[in-house]
């Protein structure tokens, strides 16, 4: 599964709960978008969560 390239988030464990509370497994997955950043003077493309995206817009600007 992929991981974030700047702050490494990758999928988290949880449970599924059912009206009866039965637990069953499953994964938290985090939004990861594929996009080309600007790193060195060059572009480079990398996978990065929303988060880190959201952050990255703000410090270009």
């Amino acid at each position: 599964m992929a991981k974030c390239d700047y702050c490494g988030k990758g999928p988290m464990s949880g449970n599924n709960r059912s009206h009866s509370m039965r637990a069953t497994k499953r994964q938290f997955k985090p939004n990861i978008q594929r996009v080309k950043v600007m790193e060195k003077g060059r572009l480079v493309s990398r996978k990065v969560c929303t988060t880190c995206l959201k952050a990255l817009s703000k410090v270009e600007s």
